[in-house]
C-alpha cells in the first residue's frame, strides 16, 4: 500500500450488504485510501465499510450514483496529498489489476483521464442487453465518438487532480455518465482508454442495470443528441 498513498477511490453505495466489505477489503490491500458514500442504504452497508476499514460518508436518503460519486470526490479531493482518483463499483465487478493498468498508463502519458472499456476482444461475456445499450448510446453519440470512446457508460474511471478539481456533476442518476463525457470534451481533458474485464456475477447483474433503465439511457440520449448538448 505504501506505492499508492496519493491515490483514492471513489465507491458509491446503495444496499450493497452482501458484498461491500469484501469488496473494500480486496482493494485495501494495495489501495490504503478507500472512500465510501452510502447514499440511503436501507441496509448494514454502513456497518460493513467500517468493519473493512474504508472512510465513510452517508447520504440520509437515495440521491442516486451520480450524486454520491459527486460527494466522495469532493471528500477525496479535500484530503491531503490526493493526487489520483478513481471511480471504483460497490458490487464486485471491477478489478483491482485493471486499476493498476490504468494508474500507470495515467502516471507514464499525457493524460488526464483513463476510462476502462469492455469493448475489445471476445465481448460475449457481456450480457446482450448491457451491449445493445451501451453500444447504442456510442452510435447515437456524436460527442462520445468524436472522443475515440467505445464504453462511456464504465463506471471505472482514473483520472488526475486537474479533472477531480473541475469535476461537478449535477445529473444524480446514471446520466452522469454522459455529464462526464460532456464535460471531458468542454475542459478538454486528455482522455484514452483502458481495456477492463468487467466480473458479472448473479449479484452484480441482479444489482446492475435493468432494460427500462437501459431504454431511458438511450432515449436520453437521442435527446441531448437531438439538441445537440
Amino acid at each position: 500500500m505504501a506505492d499508492w498513498p496519493d491515490v483514492w477511490l471513489i465507491v458509491p453505495v446503495f444496499n450493497e450488504g452482501q458484498v461491500i466489505g469484501d469488496v473494500v477489503r480486496n482493494a485495501r490491500k494495495t489501495f490504503p485510501n478507500i472512500v465510501c458514500v452510502d447514499d440511503g442504504s436501507r441496509d448494514n452497508s454502513s456497518e460493513e465499510i467500517r468493519s473493512a476499514g474504508a472512510h465513510l460518508v452517508r447520504h440520509p436518503v437515495n440521491l442516486g450514483q451520480g450524486a454520491a460519486i459527486q460527494t466522495g470526490l469532493e471528500y477525496a479531493r479535500s484530503r491531503p496529498g490526493a493526487r489520483y482518483f478513481v471511480t471504483f463499483d460497490a458490487d464486485g465487478q471491477h478489478q483491482v489489476d485493471d486499476v493498476l493498468a490504468m494508474l500507470e498508463r495515467l502516471r507514464a502519458e499525457d493524460v488526464d483521464i483513463v476510462v476502462g472499456t469492455r469493448f475489445h476482444g471476445d465481448t460475449s461475456h457481456i450480457p446482450w442487453i448491457k451491449r445493445f445499450v451501451l453500444q447504442t448510446v456510442v452510435l447515437l453519440s456524436r460527442r462520445t465518438r468524436r472522443l475515440g470512446l467505445t464504453d462511456a457508460h464504465n463506471g471505472l474511471r482514473v483520472f488526475n487532480r486537474t479533472v477531480a478539481d473541475q469535476m461537478n456533476i449535477t445529473l444524480n442518476g446514471m446520466s452522469h455518465a454522459s455529464e462526464i463525457v460532456h464535460m471531458i470534451e468542454r475542459y478538454g481533458w486528455r482522455v484514452t482508454e483502458e481495456p477492463v474485464t468487467i466480473l458479472y456475477t448473479d449479484y452484480s447483474m441482479a444489482k446492475g442495470q435493468s432494460m427500462i433503465n437501459g431504454i431511458n439511457i438511450v432515449f436520453e440520449t437521442m435527446i441531448k443528441n437531438r439538441a445537440g448538448l
